[in-house]
């Protein structure tokens, strides 16, 4: 039997419209395969349902969080200390799935609404954006014990975009690894059979869709001062979607600082392979 994996799509569809206009896959699919890119051989596969959770998607009548195998959770515009329906729901729900002891996963969005939902705090980071490349995450001394991070460098680059951060740990929380930019780059909390990995990184992207990202948001690259122009954010877009097309183009991973930790899928997302192998394969096996 392939294990069900319940992914909860935290970004609004009109965000994820220019996304895909912009030559990017919307957020729910885009996971889902990165998940099965990464799918442990004792779980005989992968089934994923996706929820559109920031439209205010429910479950199906009938469908509940515990006939799932594990929970995950993708980015979102949106951020976790706005005190709106949306947001709240969103929260609300989080705190749900952690009770219930499915195996739970969150990328950026995932971690802070995972963070708010059980005590946590999130503000807009006062060091800026982290947009692009998370550069020289460094694992803690818990992060480097941690199955999370078994097969991983210590120090380690990842694709990102966020401009929010956890600033305070719920109690029980462990800090696994942290930058210059954001101090929680990674958390995970057990409580009994309840679980939580976050990452504030996106192990889930490829070179691709932060391509397409950049391209949709090319005009507030040049109002944060992140490219002189339009035309140079739209530049730079193309030469990461020629990388993520030829992976042997070393000049522009040269150019750009790409490293093997994110050119190489498998390191990349070295983080899903564990979790899946650790977490979720051994509730499919029960």
């Amino acid at each position: 039997m392939p294990a069900t994996i319940l992914i909860v799509d935290g970004a609004p569809s009109t965000s994820q419209d220019l996304l895909e206009a912009s030559g990017g896959r919307r957020h729910g699919p885009n996971y889902s395969q990165a998940l099965e890119s990464q799918a442990h051989e004792s779980l005989g596969g992968i089934e994923t349902f996706v929820l559109a959770a920031a439209d205010g998607a429910s479950l199906p009548q009938g469908m509940a969080l515990t006939d799932f195998d594990a929970i995950a959770w993708t980015g979102s515009p949106m951020s976790a200390y706005s005190d709106t329906p949306e947001v709240n729901r969103q929260i609300d729900f989080a705190r749900a799935a952690f009770q219930t002891g499915v195996p739970c996963f969150g990328s950026c969005w995932g971690l802070q609404v995972m963070m708010v939902a059980l005590g946590g705090k999130v503000h807009k980071n006062p060091r800026g954006s982290e947009m692009g490349v998370a550069r020289s995450i460094q694992l803690t001394e818990a992060g480097r014990a941690h199955p999370m991070y078994e097969g991983k460098s210590t120090v380690f680059d990842a694709l990102c975009v966020h401009q929010d951060e956890v600033c305070a740990l719920p109690d029980g929380a462990t800090l696994l690894a942290g930058n210059r930019i954001s101090e929680v780059q990674a958390v995970s909390i057990r409580d009994g059979d309840r679980s939580f990995w976050g990452v504030q990184y996106h192990p889930e992207y490829d070179l691709l869709q932060i391509a397409a990202m950049f391209r949709r948001s090319a005009q507030r690259m040049v109002e944060r001062g992140m490219a002189a122009s339009i035309e140079i954010a739209h530049a730079f877009a193309a030469d990461l979607r020629a990388l993520h097309d030829d992976a042997s183009r070393a000049d522009l991973a040269w150019r750009y600082g790409i490293s093997e930790d994110i050119i190489d899928p498998n390191t990349h997302r070295r983080e899903f392979a564990n979790w899946l192998r650790c977490e979720v394969a051994p509730r499919v096996a029960s």
